[in-house]
């Protein structure tokens, strides 16, 4: 794997959250970066601002990751604008959670359109545009070890995820591409926070033999380390990134 220099990474879902952070970390490391949103481009604009700065390269792209043709128009954008794609981070991703029972239809299918196939759609486009020398991270979840109740859709799917990562590891034989993913504890976003009494944030900061929720910068450190040089021998894992949560 080569240094980050002109190296080109997309990380889907950075408009905020640790997709943001990743993408700022990426980016002060030397990658043009491309930042994805769907439908928050104030907030996209501001993350590009922000890298550019700093003196670094960095462009928005709408693209719904559910939508495989815009997708596609993304990975077009990204190699029109810098000549090719090297990384691709698979960021982004809903949360909604109810018992098994209480997942209606809507509920189900929504996680697997954002999260499932939202991964989906970029693995099959990087697979065949990537640079060889490349690397690909995915999202997982710790509750994949954990199973609390409510999680789930939530956890099956992204148990799939850690599945397709290692088959696809395995798939890109011969071309120096890394695949893996990235499983987060309770990480102190928005998207966690959002909706949860202070005490279960309280308790679930304890949980960890570390105690405290992890941080979007501890989730982007390990990012930066899978798709850099020093990351090149991990490959087709899932990294639990947790604090020791399970």
């Amino acid at each position: 794997m080569s240094t980050t220099e002109n190296r080109t990474a997309i990380i889907t879902g950075s408009s905020r959250g640790i997709g943001a952070t990743i993408a700022e970390h990426l980016a002060a490391g030397g990658f043009n970066v491309v930042i994805n949103y769907v439908g928050n481009e104030n907030a996209a604009r501001q993350v590009v601002e922000k890298i550019r700065a700093t003196g670094n390269n960095a462009i928005a792209v709408q693209a719904d990751v559910s939508d495989a043709a815009a997708v596609k128009r993304m990975f077009e954008m990204a190699e029109k604008t810098f000549g090719g794609v090297d990384v691709l981070v698979n960021n982004a991703g809903i949360m909604k959670l109810a018992t098994i029972a209480e997942s209606d239809d809507a509920l189900f299918d929504s996680l697997v359109a954002i999260n499932f196939k939202g991964t989906f759609n970029p693995l099959r486009q990087a697979a065949k545009r990537l640079r060889n020398g490349g690397a690909i991270v995915n999202f997982s979840t710790s509750v994949v070890g954990l199973k609390l109740e409510t999680y789930g859709v939530y956890a099956a799917i992204k148990a799939a995820v850690e599945t397709m990562t290692a088959i696809m590891a395995k798939e890109l034989r011969g071309r120096s591409i890394t695949v893996n993913a990235v499983a987060p504890g309770p990480t102190a976003t928005q998207l966690f926070l959002d909706g949860k009494p202070q005490e279960v944030i309280n308790r679930m900061s304890q949980m960890t033999p570390l105690e405290r929720l992890g941080k979007p910068k501890d989730i982007a450190a390990v990012v930066a380390f899978l798709v850099g040089p020093d990351g090149a021998w991990i490959n087709g894992q899932t990294v639990r990134a947790n604090g020791g949560l399970v």
